[in-house]
């Protein structure tokens, strides 16, 4: 089949990208597949050692994905949150990508009259009239939809949506095993000194608390070093793209505490990014697919929650005792309480999340034996 799929490709967000090869992986390398994408050839060229991948330019390449929705057979949207309005940080028309995608899925139901797909997403947030009713146009088209979080369930059927016709599924990335990541499980025993990987992401929720944050988790950490000596290993998961990227916002972060040594790494793939993990005690981070990618591994971390998704993976994985809101003021003794406590339970935390990442990769086996059974013939 030529299948096209579409996501936020080509933006050197480790997260995307690794979502990309899940789902090129899960529904099958025998399909041609035309992926959109902002460098389409660092996109074909990730891809193309696995898969038939055409891509082409999200935005300037016009007439190539028009012919691609009347010629394919199957239209994917897959995974990410791509349903909502954008939040001011972003710095663009909060509506701009709903009017996007309605415009794409009325011309592929109307026009191109093919099926449509959205998996594993996410929705929201929507918190106006206008966002409600471009959200509810674009869903009642879609032939088959399922999202990765309890929120984004609740939305849909509050959008008017029929509960027969969305399902809750868990984030397509938990369909990879740790071998994907890591070849083997490494084992840290440091003498005197613990390695904890840092994440961070400009794109808060609260805009106006992203300074009080970066003030409360520096001298947090400052005061968690006190207690345990620490080696920061800073993991961005976008180094490149667009300002304040997760490299800048990292290097910048060590100004504020020079004197705990930190090694900035710039990870390229979600292996890099795995390896860097696995070789740390302790992982603190923002980004949705960090915490995944740790979970996989059998990593304890602490979830720095920013906006609805990341809240809603700490719950769905019984963590959020471990997490901290960071669009709220918060003292630094609570962080340095958390980590503490993370520390001294990390091995039972690590057999944890080892045991709800098995499960969440079983359940996903069989969704997609069943997505494969209802569009691809197998």
């Amino acid at each position: 089949m030529k299948i096209l799929f579409l996501g936020t490709h080509g933006q050197y967000n480790i997260g995307d990208e690794l979502l990309l090869e899940t789902f090129l992986s899960q529904l099958g390398r025998e399909h041609h597949y035309a992926v959109n994408s902002y460098d389409p050839e660092f996109t074909q060229k990730a891809a193309r050692t696995h898969f038939d991948v055409e891509s082409f330019h999200t935005t300037k390449d016009m007439p190539r994905f028009l012919n691609h929705l009347l010629t394919c057979d199957l239209l994917v949207f897959g995974g990410g949150s791509i349903i909502k309005e954008l939040y001011a940080s972003v710095g663009r028309n909060p509506y701009s990508t709903l009017a996007m995608i309605l415009a794409i899925v009325t011309f592929t139901r109307l026009v191109a009259r093919k099926q449509v797909v959205m998996s594993n997403i996410g929705v929201g947030p929507i918190k106006t009239k206008t966002g409600e009713f471009l959200a509810r146009l674009i869903l009642k088209q879609v032939n088959f939809l399922a999202v990765r979080d309890e929120k984004s369930l609740q939305t849909c059927l509050n959008l008017g949506i029929s509960p027969s016709n969305v399902r809750r599924v868990p984030d397509a990335v938990f369909a990879n095993p740790p071998q994907a990541f890591v070849p083997e499980a490494v084992t840290i025993h440091p003498v005197g000194v613990l390695h904890l990987a840092l994440n961070l992401n400009y794109d808060i929720e609260n805009r106006a608390a992203w300074e009080g944050f970066l003030a409360s988790l520096a001298e947090g950490l400052r005061m968690f070093h006190h207690d345990h000596p620490i080696v920061i290993h800073a993991l961005p998961m976008q180094s490149r793209f667009k300002a304040n990227d997760d490299f800048s916002v990292l290097q910048s972060f060590h100004e504020r505490i020079p004197e705990i040594e930190m090694q900035l790494h710039n990870p390229q793939t979600a292996q890099e990014a795995a390896s860097i993990m696995a070789g740390c005690d302790l992982i603190v981070a923002e980004r949705l697919h960090t915490l995944v990618i740790a979970s996989i591994i059998g990593r304890p971390f602490f979830g720095l929650v920013y906006d609805v998704k990341v809240r809603e993976l700490v719950e769905y994985l019984d963590m959020s005792d471990y997490s901290i809101n960071i669009n709220a003021p918060f003292t630094s003794e609570t962080l340095r309480g958390g980590l503490s406590s993370l520390l001294e339970n990390r091995t039972l935390v690590r057999g944890h999340l080892v045991e709800r990442s098995t499960a969440l990769r079983q359940e996903l086996s069989v969704y997609f034996a069943e997505l494969r059974a209802k569009f691809l013939g197998r």
